[in-house]
């Protein structure tokens, strides 16, 4: 006796679609975050698990295999990983959702090269899919610091770039219009190579948006598979990635948005600039450079009435959050109010430094975004920046510079900052900081989590 699960498996996708906008609803706030992850992390499980009672489906074992590696594989990587290479590792997993859009198409292509519109919904799948995976492998390794960061500017580029596309998809029509699928070869072939060509130029200070990109781009990847997919023989086996693939699309595509505009410049500007290609050339900067002791910014802070944190991706690197944490204790402890200034783009993929602190438990309501905190910079006794360049160069507020537009932290109108770093490297934009000859300026040099917990023993045994 069998029975027909189709309405059981309709019911559960009107579920899973509920339980996947109340995850994104929660997403938007530090405080839900966590919740709203788990919210859509149960949505997606309880959608693959009931794809297995969709009617006409076979190869249970081959399909269980490979929950179970990709599922496995994912769990261990996300438990080692540290925060430092969290950005890379979205760059994989996302070039990994690509990939495997890709993938579906070329199957639908190669079993279904005659079938109409449901051909043109894969074709459009592998082509977005294909640039994707090659896309984010670019990110990926410029990320992990296994190529060049700098923007890689090859001669004639947009020509060449252009060429490759159009012959590419020249190739994927004339293979349905000919169903022919021989030609499905060199289209796959040259839509990777575009990726790879359309990402090379972009540099490390534009990194947050194209993780965010190609994010949405798989989303959308995703979700015309899926639509190819419910056209077909297994129809209710497309639901799920229609469902998924349509929300991470819209989310992505609106993040990437919003990300560009934190910078001020055009999503096309991005893509297309190769921002940071050219090291910025010009007369020296008036000023120096001015040192000071662990033991003096530790008396700035402890006697200051208002401290504001800003955190850059040199935090992450020097995994300083926790000594960030007992800064925050020590000082608040004393009386001192202490707030965070969070940049849109700090660090190397939307929400760094979010997760950053909120893994060391800083409080969500001493979190700031940009428009919330600039006001109050100018009552700040102390402006603490750790490991921040590019968002806090005075630069981008004078015409000519490379910079000129970006929104910025205004940490300069602050009665006192001191700068944790490193050395005097320059950020991602490989542009000079003003700042840091700026008079109410004061350099602390070293790593950063050995220099905040200096600062941190300062206070308590001042």
């Amino acid at each position: 006796m069998s029975f027909d699960l189709t309405p059981v498996v309709d019911a559960v996708y009107v579920v899973a679609i509920l339980v996947f906008i109340l995850g994104l609803k929660a997403m938007s706030s530090p405080a839900t975050a966590r919740r709203g992850i788990v919210y859509a992390g149960v949505a997606m499980l309880v959608a693959v698990v009931v794809v297995f009672g969709v009617s006409g489906l076979s190869n249970f074992a081959l399909i269980a295999l490979a929950v179970i590696i990709g599922g496995g594989a994912g769990w261990y990587w996300a438990r080692v990983v540290k925060m430092t290479a969290m950005p890379q590792m979205v760059a994989m997993f996302n070039g990994m959702g690509g990939g495997a859009a890709g993938a579906i198409a070329a199957v639908e292509l190669l079993t279904n090269l005659h079938a109409g519109a449901t051909v043109g919904l894969s074709l459009a799948g592998a082509t977005i899919g294909g640039i994707s995976i090659a896309g984010s492998m670019i990110a990926f390794l410029k990320l992990q610091g296994w190529m060049p960061s700098r923007p890689v500017v090859l001669p004639a580029r947009q020509v060449v770039n252009f060429t490759v596309l159009v012959i590419g998809l020249g190739f994927g029509a004339y293979s349905v219009l000919a169903v022919n699928s021989f030609y499905l070869l060199p289209f796959f072939v040259l839509l990777l190579l575009y990726g790879l060509l359309l990402t090379l130029p972009i540099g490390g200070a534009d990194m947050p948006v194209v993780i965010s990109l190609f994010n949405a781009l798989t989303g959308i990847a995703v979700a015309l598979d899926g639509f190819a997919l419910v056209n077909g023989p297994l129809g209710d086996a497309g639901y799920g990635m229609v469902i998924a693939g349509t929300l991470v699309g819209a989310a992505g595509s609106l993040l990437t948005l919003l990300m560009a505009r934190a910078m001020n410049r055009s999503l096309t500007n991005v893509l297309f600039g190769a921002f940071g290609a050219k090291e910025e050339t010009g007369g020296t900067i008036a000023g120096s450079l001015k040192p000071i002791s662990p033991e003096d910014a530790a008396s700035l802070l402890e006697y200051s009435g208002l401290v504001i944190v800003a955190p850059g991706y040199g935090m992450a690197v020097a995994q300083a959050q926790q000594k960030v944490k007992e800064l925050f204790d020590v000082l608040t402890g004393k009386g001192v109010n202490v707030k965070f200034a969070i940049h849109p783009v700090a660090g190397r993929m939307p929400g760094h430094m979010n997760v950053l602190l909120a893994e060391a438990g800083i409080p969500y309501d001493h979190l700031f975004d940009r428009d919330e905190i600039n006001a109050e910079f100018p009552n700040a006794d102390v402006v603490l920046v750790i490991g921040a360049n590019d968002v806090v160069n005075p630069a981008a507020r004078r015409t000519g510079s490379p910079l000129e537009g970006m929104p910025i932290l205004d940490v300069d109108k602050a009665r006192n900052v001191i700068v944790v770093k490193r050395g005097q490297g320059k950020g991602f934009a490989g542009i000079e900081n003003e700042l840091f000859y700026k008079d109410n300026c004061r350099m602390l040099y070293g790593d950063a989590q050995q220099v905040v917990g200096e600062l941190v023993q300062a206070i308590k045994h001042a």
